[in-house]
């Protein structure tokens, strides 16, 4: 693949700054996995990155805590000039609960404040050379990217508004009989669903079930019900769409029937588009258990999550950088397994407003992400490595966008495209 010169002038740079930067960004990566935070409860994770830059400060960046009306959410800006293009970088950094960082966002975090100080410090040392007369790099803090929607507020806040295109990478484990693959572009539709996520309660009537068991109206019935009618519209759905939940209150003791009982669900598919249809159809479960068992429903719908959008321009410049510094990298996720196939995130809303990346890197596990196994790999060297690597990629693409108005016309003609 052919290494654009806009790209070539900041690889050793980039390079340079990181490595200029290991043990502050070991250190940070360090301090997200060992302390793992749930979703909008991330105030040790928002408070050292903000630390980590108010140490930073004479290199002029900007920090604002509690960002966008969010407690846990953070903005750092570098701005240099006046006028020129935004570009930004997501760090997530909650995690699961009781298995700690099993989807590795410590790594996403790692990775996207290192291609954030790589790319400031690359284009502030290459400005002038390059006649660049403005330019703005932001790193977002972006909380509960596992059930709570941290960018879906962000956007609602204006966090992307200016922003000319985002870049994040998430780790998965590595490929089967493949381990000398290092990462991927996610070029190809499809790989993260749209996500609808709903809390459903069932309320009945309480009565004692052995004496009296006809007085009540069993809300729990209403729950295996619409469990049983889910389970029966899988075989009538199509096999890139996902419905599946879990039982979260089902009734205190045996002797009562239950007077209130709750599931939850995630209803996913490749676009937002089907996903209404789908989601329409799983309502007509819930309602119909409502029916037959004579409980009233009630729907508490969570944040929803578009699909992902890919940009090519961007995932060839990935690929490109990546492959000039001598990773193994695919232009697709066609050749993955298990890890985050078929799964959902906030960064396809990003992407539906700015043009966005968000690329895979593999990184040494024993299991699958949201498991103990890949808890442990995310906290390895291994993975710290990885991660470092693709946020130099990341930030060559960055400076790119920056410094090549062809190369970001292209970027933003994707983009509308869609």
């Amino acid at each position: 693949m052919h290494i654009p010169e806009s790209q070539r002038t900041f690889l050793d740079k980039v390079k340079e700054v990181l490595q200029k930067y290991d043990a502050i960004l070991k250190d940070i990566n360090h301090k997200i996995w060992s302390n793992p935070e749930l979703a909008y409860e991330e105030y040790q994770a928002h408070d050292r990155i903000c630390e980590l830059f108010d140490g930073l400060q004479e290199s002029g960046y900007r920090v604002h805590r509690k960002a966008f009306g969010l407690d846990t959410a953070l903005e750092v800006d570098y701005v240099y000039g006046t006028g020129g293009r935004v570009i930004a970088f997501n760090a997530e950094y909650d995690a699961l609960p009781g298995i700690g960082h099993a989807c590795g966002h410590n790594l996403i975090a790692t990775s996207s404040i290192a291609a954030f100080i790589a790319t400031c410090e690359s284009m502030k040392a290459k400005a002038e050379s390059l006649s660049v007369t403005g330019f703005t790099v932001r790193l977002l803090g972006t909380p509960a990217e596992e059930s709570g929607g941290g960018k879906v507020k962000l956007i609602k806040a204006g966090a992307y508004k200016d922003v000319d295109a985002c870049l994040m990478v998430h780790p998965i484990p590595m490929i089967p009989g493949k381990p000398d693959i290092h990462c991927m572009a996610t070029s190809v539709e499809g790989g993260f669903l749209a996500n609808d996520k709903v809390k459903v309660t069932f309320t009945g009537k309480p009565a004692h079930a052995a004496a009296a068991p006809w007085e009540g109206i069993n809300a729990l019935d209403a729950v295996v019900s619409a469990y049983v009618n889910i389970s029966m519209l899988r075989q009538q759905i199509l096999p890139s769409q996902k419905v599946h939940g879990v039982i979260v209150n089902g009734g205190d003791r045996p002797n009562v029937i239950p007077m209130s009982a709750t599931v939850d669900y995630y209803i996913r598919s490749p676009t937002k588009k089907t996903l209404e249809p789908l989601t329409e159809k799983v309502l007509k479960c819930f309602e119909a258990a409502a029916t037959a068992t004579g409980c009233k429903v009630e729907y508490n719908w969570g944040p929803s999550y578009a699909d992902l959008k890919t940009n090519l321009p961007i995932c060839e410049s990935y690929v490109s950088a990546m492959r000039a510094m001598g990773h193994h990298t695919l232009l697709d996720n066609s050749e993955q397994k298990g890890g985050l196939s078929g799964g959902s995130t906030d960064m396809g809303n990003v992407s539906y407003e700015v043009p966005g990346f968000h690329g895979m890197f593999c990184i040494p596990a024993e299991g699958v992400n949201h498991t103990p196994q890949f808890t442990n790999g995310a906290g390895s060297p291994e993975g710290f490595e990885r991660s470092i690597e693709c946020a130099a990629g990341m930030a060559v693409v960055a400076c790119q966008i920056l410094v090549d108005d062809k190369f970001a016309e292209e970027v933003q003609r994707n983009f509308k495209s869609y």
